[in-house]
């Protein structure tokens, strides 16, 4: 038996070098960067160098980036402080209905105690949005447009320049979610003219606890975090100074290595996505295919089955997978984002997630290839779904 994990768009195993460029600040520079003698200042030193190397891979100015907890907080903070900025010039927020928590959560918060009217837009079948149903959703009272980069369950990369310029066009400050994203593909944040944008390290082969906030220069947001005068008096809170040293170095040799890795794991993840549609009957792929799809992530239904049983098959054999967002996986209602792209209940619960990462390899998709098949065809002999879809469709 093989262990192979393909969760890695649940969380990424902290790359070893970014662990030891990491290790002398949790020990021997320690100092607290807001304190003035000369241990700090190597602290000081160190965050901002991390700061640069952020700013560098996504084409940004080091004072436009600030250093977060998580891509969480940095969802939390666009949303809630646009709207405590400038809920005087409107109260109107566009989303999607397929967003992380994160955005649905906060902007459902924002909706119920502050305020706000909030849109949320439908997605097509491959879970991208209509350009011209955001256009017709927008007001004169619209101050916030929030599109994820790409999605966490399904990869569908949404069409972000051309909304971040219809944003520009029209005055509308526009956040993107790119913690799913930014590991796999080149983000220039002015060529798509990105306003506000959420990053997480541990997405990235860097350490959990650390993500990044992307403010363009000229934007004003109300403060998220309160208290000391931190990150330019903008997020309080002691910095976490080696998860911000391993963000940076993660981001900066992710960097550098993407164009190799992307052609890798597109590669794999097409022979993953044709062997499983070519050797389970009735596998639906849901998500866009080709470049409109993130070069790590495949998505399956398989009607008649429950996906957390089909987990629990996999995981005796090695496998180690996901039915949708780790924020989620132990709830018991489908997947809004297979719901939202117009799958049945039936077909949202049997949904498989298997994304793809540094460790995958060619041997590893044969094995997986050669397991979940069968782990199937068993699984639907025993399912009265399976039996209730065959008479249905007159199909053995």
């Amino acid at each position: 038996m093989q262990n192979v994990y393909l969760d890695y768009s649940a969380t990424t195993p902290t790359d070893p070098e970014v662990l030891e460029a990491m290790t002398p600040y949790f020990t021997e520079f320690f100092g607290n960067p807001s304190s003035i003698y000369s241990l700090a200042s190597k602290s000081r030193a160190a965050i901002e160098k991390a700061r640069g190397q952020v700013a560098a891979a996504l084409s940004a100015q080091p004072e436009e980036i600030f250093f977060t907890s998580s891509g969480t907080e940095a969802d939390n903070w666009a949303l809630k402080g646009a709207f405590e900025k400038l809920r005087s010039k409107g109260n109107h927020i566009i989303t999607t209905k397929i967003e992380h928590h994160a955005i649905l959560h906060t902007a459902d918060y924002l909706e119920k105690t502050e305020g706000a009217s909030v849109t949320a837009l439908p997605v097509d079948a491959e879970g991208k949005i209509r350009l011209d149903d955001l256009k017709a959703a927008v007001t004169d009272k619209t101050i916030l447009v929030s599109v994820m980069f790409a999605n966490n369950e399904v990869g569908t990369i949404q069409p972000i320049k051309a909304i971040g310029e219809f944003c520009r066009e029209k005055g509308i400050l526009f956040h993107t979610d790119a913690v799913q994203a930014a590991a796999q593909v080149p983000i220039d944040v002015n060529e798509l003219r990105i306003d506000l944008m959420s990053l997480s390290a541990h997405k990235m082969y860097g350490p959990k606890g650390t993500g990044v906030f992307f403010m363009r220069r000229g934007v004003k947001l109300e403060n998220f975090v309160h208290g000391g005068g931190q990150e330019k008096g903008r997020r309080a809170s002691t910095e976490n100074i080696a998860g911000i040293v391993g963000m940076g170095f993660a981001i900066e040799k992710m960097k550098a290595r993407m164009p190799q890795e992307k052609a890798r794991l597109t590669a794999l993840r097409d022979r993953l996505i044709d062997g499983v549609l070519k050797a389970v009957p009735h596998a639906k792929l849901n998500g866009a295919r080709g470049e409109e799809r993130l070069p790590n992530n495949t998505n399956f239904s398989f009607i008649g089955i429950e996906g957390e049983t089909l987990l629990l098959d996999l995981d005796s054999k090695g496998i180690s997978a996901s039915t949708g967002s780790a924020c989620t996986s132990g709830s018991l209602d489908p997947s809004h984002v297979l719901m939202a792209m117009g799958l049945s209940h039936e077909q949202a619960h049997g949904s498989l997630r298997m994304t793809l990462g540094r460790g995958t390899t060619d041997e590893q998709i044969s094995y997986v290839l050669d397991v979940l098949p069968a782990i199937v065809s068993k699984r639907r002999s025993m399912s009265p779904l399976w039996e209730d879809y065959q008479k249905k469709t007159g199909e053995k």
